[in-house]
């Protein structure tokens, strides 16, 4: 009966007080990682959100990355009949700050020829390093119209926890030959991510009044095929509901996404609205910061605090 009362409660919740969030996975396919191998690692990670309960996250694919074409292909396809969607990261992974806008729209229209063939494909286009063109307004409103031209949408997202970087830094712990406290790395690889949500979600209730549908970027590693669960059980937790990559899509702030001008085109579209409404920093996850997570995945993890420079003569 309490459980039920709960579900009550939490219905009763207008849409905009509540904490909605989807899950999306950037850079796949990626090879083997600190611990498994990468069919491991996708069979790990669609079982992980079957028993979490996500009914359905997106995975951006950087088509050109295959380097066991077959495998590869084969390990997308397995999200796809998970019930999971598919989107464009470009082909090779190019920062729009490096290349010309027609070098890049071309990347992407490589991608975006294969994938479109593809099962649970979705028009999104997520750039790589959120990196709009950065201080270059010229190249990124190039690459906007090009995007708008070939009805390709803004894969944004509200909440980055870097744990690309936790999943290098394990990937060199264990290249290291390093002992590792796997219970301390699920922990913090957990408590980051939920804390970016956390931040995202303060953020963008002072940027906007209220809480969109947030859209958390994670990464393939072997941290969310090991850790999903647990990140989903904290965010519950927390008063998250996870909703579909699809629904958060289809917030009104999506349309937030290519309305405003900031300072530099490049971070969480959570960033560009507090730049937008001039609210004062930080405007950014403190641990979306590498120095800060190495200290705490040495100290944590490793059981190796990251020497300091003393004050003392």
């Amino acid at each position: 009966m309490r459980w039920l009362l709960a579900l009550l409660a939490l219905l009763s919740v207008p849409a905009a007080a509540q904490k909605r969030i989807a899950l999306t996975f950037d850079d796949v396919p990626r090879g083997r990682g600190a611990f498994l191998s990468p069919d491991e690692r996708t069979r790990l990670l669609i079982a992980g959100l079957r028993r979490a309960g996500v009914r359905q996250a997106a995975f951006f694919v950087n088509s050109g990355k295959m380097t066991d074409p077959a495998a590869d292909q084969r390990r997308i396809n397995s999200y796809a009949a998970a019930g999971h969607v598919l989107a464009n990261h470009s082909a090779t992974h190019p920062a729009l700050s490096d290349v010309t806008p027609q070098a890049y729209l071309a990347d992407i229209d490589r991608a975006e020829l294969w994938l479109r063939t593809q099962k649970g494909h979705r028009a999104w286009f997520r750039y790589p390093y959120l990196n709009e063109g950065r201080k270059d307004k010229a190249k990124r409103d190039a690459v906007r119209a090009g995007l708008a031209a070939r009805g390709l949408r803004n894969g944004y997202v509200t909440a980055d926890g870097y744990d690309w970087h936790l999943e290098a830094l394990a990937v060199k712990a264990v290249a290291d030959g390093k002992s590792i406290d796997r219970a301390a790395l699920r922990n913090l690889y957990v408590e980051t991510q939920v804390g970016a949500a956390e931040f995202a979600d303060a953020l963008a209730r002072k940027a906007t009044g209220g809480s969109p549908a947030h859209v958390l970027l994670l990464h393939e590693t072997d941290l969310a095929a090991l850790y999903i669960g647990d990140l989903v059980a904290a965010l519950k937790s927390k008063g998250w509901q996870i909703v579909t990559a699809d629904a958060a899509y289809a917030d009104p702030i999506a349309e937030e996404a290519t309305r405003y001008d900031t300072p530099s085109a490049q971070g969480t579209l959570t960033e560009m609205l507090a730049w937008a409404k001039g609210l004062p920093a930080p405007r950014w996850y403190e641990r979306n910061d590498e120095a800060l997570l190495t200290r705490l995945f040495d100290d944590r993890v490793l059981h190796a605090p990251t020497p300091t420079t003393s004050a003392k003569p």
